[in-house]
């Protein structure tokens, strides 16, 4: 599995939403599935997948995929 099957699989499982719904453009808060409680859980989910711990800072701040790549991107993870 490549890491944006990975990254989208996480996004998609955490929100209870379908795969084909997880776009660059999805924003923290756009769909009711992800609210706050759900974005503890896809936190969770992105540490566990990525083998990475994530700052306080970077989940207040991850309000999107794109955003979310762009974090996970300072741990070295690319999404070619």
């Amino acid at each position: 599995m490549s890491q944006i099957e990975k990254l989208i699989s996480v996004f998609s499982t955490s929100l209870g939403i379908p795969e084909a719904a997880v776009t660059d453009d999805l924003q923290y808060n756009s769909l009711p599935e992800w609210d706050s409680t759900a974005h503890m859980v896809l936190i969770s989910e992105l540490e566990n997948q990525f083998d990475i711990m994530l700052d306080t800072d970077d989940i207040i701040d991850m309000s999107s995929v794109r955003v979310a790549k762009q974090i996970l991107g300072k741990h070295n993870i690319t999404f070619e």
